[in-house]
């Protein structure tokens, strides 16, 4: 019999992987300021060294006493997609469904897997010695918002699920290495995989759905079920449940009477209100209406800061920007690939004027990335990667050289094709407005016709970005889970409904990838990294733009939190962090 081990080992943060984000995915779309979530399990922030008991009422209590009841209004610019754990690929949903779904693990300030009081998992998980056999121990107390326990059932049902192709989840990536999971008993589920895959611990820190409402329920159908849509039919097992969705305006999620933690949340009622776009959110923050925004323009910021009521927290997050290319000859027109040259990828990513970006747009809060690792992850190595500096003048030659000629109108052309594509990206983020703008102003400096779209979050990711139907996009990757493996995003396993939405391939990455996560000598990952970051910054499946960050502010005299549980701009969703034990007042 194999030896069991308990696991405690310290996890070093990082960033990347691949989604379409979230549910059950690492990495997420934002379209409240950027993104998408990535990878292979749902990004939720959590921790809470600090526990309340939701019956802390006083007549006039003190600024640092919780007080019960209350609201939290969060403005926002993106509509939700759906709430099901098994679908949540952007960061709107991920923000509601943070507060309705519990994780079976959480992660705490540092990104260490972690048993929290409202987490469903009663104990850390055991591995087997040869790291292939996990053991997870639910809590028996814990229950669904219709009373029914949650059980070992439902974690088979949502893993079984997760790796069945027929579901289209994004977190396939991530489960397609599991090659059983056994009810062990009510409370208890062995979890066995097919090979050594170093990642899979932070598929924990994911959620689960109910097995009692979806088990008959055809897996090629659950995308489409009003489970995670309807909240009607929405059965969560979290602090909050949900009450109400007028699209396009709000959602509204109110304190679960009947909730199971011992903790229960202070806040009563939280509200993410809908704007137009990052500024007229920030301006219902500026005038009350709204306690609290994720995402601050940065051309308005100190606008924000001058108010003495207002706190802003401005860090570099877990999220990084890019030009994505699409690589299926069906989103052309005339089913020609404009970029499938690699020397013309080159020559765009030379002829973006990446650093002036930085410079002016993020007024110096980010900073370039050539590969998909941010430089808080151990993966992190700049000497490995092909960095793209400004220059015109070498685009144009590197254009000339690889058969591009300009036409009667000076738009290059090639092949009788004409160098004209459609950028799209997401209504209402002032940042990639701006973006968008200097990437057509550059590229129309080298004969290049650029013409940005501006499409709704919530529509462009359904109908574009997760089907792989577009010519080129500007978005960002939320990193949720610390883990560097970015297989689900570049590897051609994952085309779509996988978050390999620009169906690339290159089978040295593909093997990379593999290599990368099948062993967990960190040296070793860490040099296949370095081969990684090689590759892909040569090969450019997209223009790696920059990390960044957005500020968040919010209404200090209202929203309260003690020093544990305030929020951590670093980590995914990391604005509400331990939101369960926050208070507010009037």
């Amino acid at each position: 019999m194999s030896k069991r081990k308990r696991l405690t080992v310290l996890l070093s943060i990082m960033a990347l992987a691949g989604s379409m984000a979230a549910g059950c995915s690492n990495n997420a779309n934002s379209g409240s300021d950027e993104t998408n979530t990535a990878n292979n399990t749902q990004n939720k922030p959590a921790d809470g060294t600090s526990a309340n008991s939701g019956t802390n009422e006083t007549a006039t209590p003190s600024a640092d006493t919780p007080v019960d009841g209350g609201s939290l209004t969060v403005g926002t610019f993106s509509d939700i997609v759906s709430v099901n754990p098994l679908y949540v690929t952007d960061t709107a949903s991920g923000d509601l469904a943070s507060f309705l779904n519990a994780n079976l693990y959480d992660l705490d300030r540092s990104n260490n897997l972690v048993v929290q009081p409202w987490s469903l998992a009663a104990e850390l998980p055991t591995i087997s010695a040869d790291g292939l056999t996990y053991t997870v121990k639910l809590k028996p107390e814990a229950k669904w918002s219709d009373g029914q326990p949650v059980t070992a059932d439902d974690v088979k049902f949502t893993f079984d699920t997760i790796k069945n192709p027929k579901a289209g989840a994004p977190g396939i990536s991530t489960f397609d290495k599991v090659d059983t999971v056994t009810k062990v008993d009510d409370h208890t589920v062995e979890i066995k995989l097919k090979h050594l895959y170093a990642p899979f611990l932070y598929a924990l820190n994911s959620s689960v759905v109910p097995y009692h409402i979806l088990k008959d329920v055809p897996p090629a159908e659950l995308e489409k079920n009003p489970y995670g849509t309807d909240p009607a039919k929405t059965i969560t097992n979290g602090p909050w449940v949900w009450t109400k969705w007028a699209q396009g305006q709000y959602t509204t999620v109110e304190a679960n009477s009947n909730y199971w933690a011992s903790v229960k949340p202070h806040i009563k009622t939280v509200t993410l209100k809908i704007y137009a776009d990052q500024n007229t959110q920030t301006q219902a923050l500026l005038k009350g209406d709204v306690d609290l925004v994720a995402s601050v323009p940065l051309t308005i910021v100190d606008t924000v800061k001058a108010k003495d009521n207002l706190t802003v927290v401005s860090e570099p997050g877990p999220s990084y920007e890019f030009i994505q290319f699409n690589f299926k000859e069906d989103n052309f027109p005339d089913k020609y690939v404009l970029f499938q040259s690699q020397k013309t990828r080159q020559a765009i990513a030379t002829a973006v004027n990446r650093q002036g970006m930085v410079d002016n747009i993020l007024k110096g809060t980010g900073k370039l990335l050539n590969a998909p690792f941010l430089p808080t992850s151990w993966a992190y190595d700049e000497s490995s990667t092909v960095n793209y500096a400004y220059d015109t003048e070498k685009a144009k030659t590197m254009l000339a050289e690889d058969g591009w000629k300009p036409g009667k109108d000076g738009i290059l052309e090639k092949d009788g094709h004409r160098f004209s594509f459609e950028l799209q990206y997401n209504a209402g983020n002032a940042r990639r407005e701006q973006v968008a703008a200097v990437v057509q102003q550059n590229l129309k400096d080298v004969g290049i016709e650029v013409v940005p779209k501006a499409i709704d979050f919530s529509a462009w990711i359904d109908q574009n970005v997760t089907p792989g139907k577009f010519e080129a996009i500007l978005l960002g990757w939320s990193l949720s889970n610390p883990d560097p493996d970015g297989e689900s995003i570049f590897s051609s396993k994952y085309f779509p409904p996988g978050q390999n939405s620009g169906w690339y391939k290159n089978t040295k990455l593909d093997e990379l990838w593999v290599k990368g996560y099948s062993t967990v000598d960190q040296n070793e990952r860490k040099a296949a990294y370095a081969e990684v970051a090689k590759e892909i910054s040569t090969d450019l499946p997209y223009v790696f733009l920059y990390q960044y960050g957005a500020p968040e502010a919010y209404d200090k005299n209202k929203i309260h939190f003690a020093e544990d549980d305030k929020p951590v701009p670093t980590n995914a969703y990391g604005y509400f962090y331990n939101v369960i034990n926050w208070w507010t007042t009037k």
